[in-house]
């Protein structure tokens, strides 16, 4: 492996920021400090201007590979997500098959560590009938376990009772969870369908996949989880109201109930599907500008721990159909840390709470092994970002299989130009090395 001297960088770490130099060696931040120098053959990078940041960590997407491959797969979507400076994610069961046997989850690792070029953990995902399976999963080799509490892919709905109550009984790790009722929403769709035909108009959606849904879902998988004492991670949070639910009181550390924003309940609104139609229809759904305030006063006051991107992409042929056949989701992973550093600029959020929510805080959360930090002996999982390098986002510059993105035609002032994955410069200013892919995650649980 090559070794790298990074020189000059303007460090984000655990809440401060300062100018050192670090040296990257077999795959580890060997040193930082100040006037470095290194005995053996090294790559010099000059970072002077630029901030030095941990590679963000991604707890939510859907990479579609197995069965979905005609909208993304493994390959293509890493390597976006590591352009964007993500790298690693924990990816979502609903692939087909669906991941809801120890067998079947296995195989997914084994396809990433042939084709990702960022590192990857699978959620083994849950069904009425699959608890043998979820007792299998091994705490410290495998992120978690993934309920959808709302409608969802195939088999994966979970709305029986005493399925519910032994996966939070019986799970051997975190358990993440997609709220929302799904009795409601079928209510809510009907009485619409009856309105409008097939042709709801998009603005209905935060109506139809309401926030009373998303709210008495919440409270009903924190009440299970007292119920049990469960280790809970409720994802993608999109009401205010729900961020009540949530404490700020402890450190993340101690929290056995946690909550998740993504980028998108951050940057729309529920006035933007006027321009942006079911681009931007995802589940749970964009809603108010007032529920979009909401969350952001969560996470900065840390009733929201972490930020991630619910990354999921569709062909653009599919999001075109009417309301009810076009599918939720979009592709997220490559502009999620550029559309964060769009709210510094703006005054919204400082690069220290970028890196804590999108980087320390993940790796507390779900405990993972030596990374989400700039320390000596962690990975080198590094990015390096020109903070005034404005870039438009266009369809010959987007790397997601499915060619699209809810930011074409935004124009970002920031932009990833090196982006390390285990010592390896696998980014360099739109060139990529894929000589080495990324490693499975580990996790320091008991």
């Amino acid at each position: 492996m090559k070794t790298y001297l990074l020189k000059n960088a303007n460090i984000i770490n655990e809440g401060k920021q300062f100018n050192a130099d670090v040296l990257v060696k077999n795959g580890l931040i060997e040193k930082i400090g100040y006037d470095i120098s290194a005995k053996e053959n090294y790559t010099e990078i000059d970072c002077t201007g630029k901030i030095l940041i941990p590679g963000l960590i991604d707890d939510q997407v859907h990479f579609r590979e197995p069965g979905l491959t005609h909208k993304g797969e493994i390959y293509t979507e890493a390597k976006a997500a590591v352009a964007g400076g993500i790298t690693s994610y924990m990816e979502m069961p609903n692939t087909v098959p669906s991941a809801v046997t120890y067998e079947l989850l296995e195989q997914k690792y084994a396809r990433a560590a042939e084709v990702s070029l960022a590192n990857y953990s699978f959620f083994m995902g849950t069904t009425n009938k699959n608890i043998d399976e979820i007792k299998k999963v091994n705490p410290k080799t495998v992120c978690g376990v993934k309920i959808f509490m709302g409608s969802s892919t195939g088999d994966m709905l979970v709305d029986d009772e005493q399925a519910l109550e032994a996966i939070f009984r019986e799970s051997p790790t975190i358990i993440t969870t997609h709220c929302e009722v799904d009795p409601m929403i079928k209510e809510n769709a009907a009485k619409y369908r009856e309105q409008f035909g097939e042709d709801v108009p998009i603005e209905y959606h935060p109506i139809i996949r309401s926030a009373e849904a998303c709210y008495q879902s919440s409270i009903y998988a924190i009440s299970l989880a007292k119920k049990f004492n469960s280790r809970l991670h409720i994802l993608h949070i999109s009401t205010e109201r729900e961020t009540h639910l949530f404490d700020n009181t402890i450190p993340l550390s101690e929290k056995r109930i946690t909550a998740e924003a993504c980028v998108h309940h951050l940057w729309f609104s529920d006035e933007d599907y006027k321009t942006k139609g079911t681009l931007i229809k995802w589940n749970p759904a964009v809603k108010t500008a007032d529920d979009r305030a909401g969350i952001w006063k969560a996470l900065l006051d840390d009733r929201i721990d972490v930020i991630a991107t619910d990354h999921a992409p569709h062909t653009f042929e599919e999001k075109q159909n009417s309301y009810f056949k076009a599918p939720s989701g979009g592709p997220l992973v490559q502009h999620s840390l550029t559309a964060l550093l769009e709210f510094y600029h703006q005054g919204k959020i400082s690069l220290e709470s970028i890196v804590q929510k999108a980087c320390h805080n993940v790796a507390i959360l779900f405990e993972i092994e030596k990374r989400g930090y700039i320390k000596e002996g962690y990975f080198a999982d590094l990015v390096l970002v020109d903070l005034n390098t404005p870039w438009k986002v266009s369809k010959d510059n987007i790397l997601y299989k499915c060619g699209w993105s809810p930011f074409e035609g935004t124009t970002f002032k920031a932009k990833v130009t090196h982006t390390f994955v285990n010592g390896n410069l696998v980014y360099n200013n739109g060139n990529f090395d894929e000589s080495q892919k990324g490693q499975r995650l580990s996790f320091d649980r008991k």
